[in-house]
């Protein structure tokens, strides 16, 4: 995400043996932000009145929470906005987005969700844009200030210091723009924030970049992974520390790890999590996304995980009503969301939707691949069927967190798996 407002890169990151254990992005958070959030937890437990779950989300949207002031604090530090903007593959989707877009933003009025540095505000300008406003809860938005004043820009770009919540804009936009999505998409639940732009100053047939997304899951083999965090125990220097074996599994997988992976990773066609598309999406649908997969292996080998990515498309409004799954070139095959007929996402000319993928056969980025590791390998051969459930739903002590609860069978064994992403 660009930067943090109210509900909220890099250097392309290298695979990794050990990954990052839970937290948010690398960038978006981290580790360090990771910490802030549990030093709130202990300092000012958050109750939370059983009259807030009558809300009406839309007409009410959450309060800012002692969680969210910690993780406007963690978005002020550089070192997470310099990630992000590293983060090529990111950075030069969003500035061919704009000028792909430029016709619908030349001589109109922007707002930017989240905007961190301010770097997506001052591409917009540099588009024609005749206003934009750029919005961050976060203390970096006094250095987004000044940005835009050494870039002579101070005259179209109006930096608001707060949540998009509270902020006042005294007009209709005619374009949305931001950098919301966390790992899985929707950790750290910033999308919320575009919703409550959206439904606050967007103008009917506005444009919103990126208008879509899609959520993806499927099976995995990482031998390497489970031999260096596990294995390794059996024999150390001729000891067997097998007796390390739970503790070290536990240690190792109890929470998601953030990775990259490669197509030769995965062991079948993904499956479609969650499609959103960010023109018509309510803050509600956002609380729990649930879905059933059935999935066959392609190969025989361990099965080690799942992993999750996503992609977002960038396309005008007159698309919007057509916007489907984007095809990766990895298919999946469900009960519920088959996707073989859905057109490839590989663009053929610079007409067709610009899309931004974080799937394993593509260029890394800073959000690689989110992998839910098994305690225990399960051997899976050629045409095995994997089948289960997945359910995201956003954490009751902390709606920036996930909780993700994965059912999976497979050879007549079934299995459960809790995780927490904090």
């Amino acid at each position: 995400m660009s930067g943090s407002t109210g509900v909220g890169n890099v250097p392309r990151q290298q695979p990794t043996s050990g990954g990052r254990r839970g937290g948010g992005r690398g960038r978006k958070g981290g580790r360090r932000s990771r910490e802030v959030f549990r030093a709130s937890e202990s300092q000012h437990p958050q109750k939370k009145d059983a009259s807030d779950d009558q809300q009406d989300l839309k007409s009410h949207p959450p309060a800012c929470t002692d969680f969210d002031v910690a993780y406007f604090e963690a978005y002020a530090h550089i070192g997470i906005h310099e990630e992000m903007i590293k983060d090529h593959v990111r950075t030069e989707a969003y500035r061919d987005a704009v000028m792909q877009h430029q016709s619908f933003i030349q001589g109109k009025v922007v707002v930017d969700v989240g905007c961190g540095t301010g770097i997506l505000s001052i591409f917009c300008a540099q588009a024609g844009a005749k206003r934009v406003y750029a919005v961050d809860a976060s203390a970096i938005a006094v250095q987004a200030k000044e940005v835009v004043k050494a870039n002579n820009l101070a005259e179209t770009v109006i930096v608001l210091h707060g949540r998009v919540e509270d902020v006042e804009i005294d007009e209709q936009v005619d374009v949305i723009i931001s950098e919301w999505m966390g790992y899985t998409l929707l950790y750290e639940s910033m999308l919320g924030s575009v919703i409550t732009a959206r439904d606050r100053w967007l103008k009917h047939g506005g444009l919103i970049l990126p208008c879509a997304a899609t959520l993806y899951l499927a099976p995995i083999t990482h031998p390497d992974r489970y031999n260096d965090s596990i294995d390794f125990w059996r024999n150390v220097y001729g000891i067997d520390m097998s007796a390390m074996l739970p503790v070290a599994k536990q240690c190792a997988f109890e929470e998601p790890c953030v990775e990259t992976i490669t197509g030769e990773n995965v062991l079948t066609w993904p499956h479609v999590v969650k499609h959103v598309d960010c023109y018509t999406i309510q803050l509600n649908e956002l609380e729990s996304v649930s879905t059933r997969y059935k999935f066959q292996s392609m190969m025989r080998a361990p099965l080690h995980g799942f992993a999750f990515w996503f992609d977002v498309e960038f396309s005008g409004p007159a698309n919007s009503s057509m916007i489907t799954p984007s095809q990766s070139p990895l298919i999946g095959i469900s009960d519920d969301d088959p996707v073989d007929d859905i057109p490839t996402k590989k663009r053929t000319n610079p007409n067709e939707p610009l899309v931004l993928s974080t799937a394993p056969e593509d260029p890394p980025t800073h959000w690689q691949q989110t992998l839910i590791y098994l305690y225990d390998p399960i051997e899976v051969e050629q045409d095995q069927i994997i089948e289960g459930s997945v359910t995201l739903s956003q954490s009751k002590e902390n709606r920036r967190f996930m909780n993700i609860h994965l059912q999976y069978s497979s050879g007549g064994r079934s299995f459960v798996k809790e995780s927490v992403f904090r």
